[in-house]
């Protein structure tokens, strides 16, 4: 019989890990498919800028757009990489005073970590409940941004991935907190 009392409520933690290790490797493939989506946005970028520079120079012939497509591309390929960067550990910041933490106080740092992982959640989270209405207000306008006649673009697609980043970054914050523990021996 699963869950017995003098089990100590190890089903429970059983299918808690395995919960979080599912919806872990789920936002791990997630966050990898968004990272190397960005990838393929910095080769395109690649790409574009030496083609106007080789127009410009040989055929003074500029590609028009390009400035837009630069403004484009770097707002897709930090948010498209963010949550990668912030599933692995990446995101830069300055953790030298928790590593010292975790040398002599291993709970406490794994306690102030959680809190930090939970303070980050809160505000993706917040900034993922803010962009859904831009996102909303620029797929129904149709709003563009660029030069008409040149080159345009519409704005619901960076909304989107903002949206959509912010969205994934929280749900990574959230895994993070609620990771499970290490095992306790019974």
């Amino acid at each position: 019989m699963t869950g017995a009392p003098d089990q100590g409520g190890a089903p429970v933690a059983k299918g808690y890990r395995r919960l979080h290790g599912t919806l872990s490797t789920l936002v791990r493939g997630t966050a990898l498919g968004a990272n190397a989506t960005g990838t393929l946005v910095v080769l395109a970028l690649v790409v574009v800028v030496n083609y106007d520079m080789l127009a410009r120079t040989l055929a003074n012939r500029p590609l028009h757009g390009t400035i837009e497509l630069v403004q484009f591309a770097m707002v897709l390929i930090v948010f498209l990489q963010l949550p990668d960067v912030i599933r692995a550990g990446r995101l830069t910041r300055s953790d030298g005073f928790l590593g010292m933490l975790a040398i002599r106080a291993p709970r406490a740092a794994s306690l102030l970590q959680r809190l930090i992982d939970l303070l980050s959640f809160a505000i993706m989270a917040l900034l993922a409940i803010a962009s859904f209405p831009l996102f909303i207000e620029m797929w129904h306008s149709q709003d563009y941004f660029g030069i008409p006649g040149v080159f345009t673009a519409p704005w619901w697609p960076i909304k989107l991935t903002v949206l959509a980043s912010t969205a994934l970054c929280a749900i990574i914050f959230a895994l993070k907190t609620l990771r499970p523990g290490p095992e306790q021996e019974p």
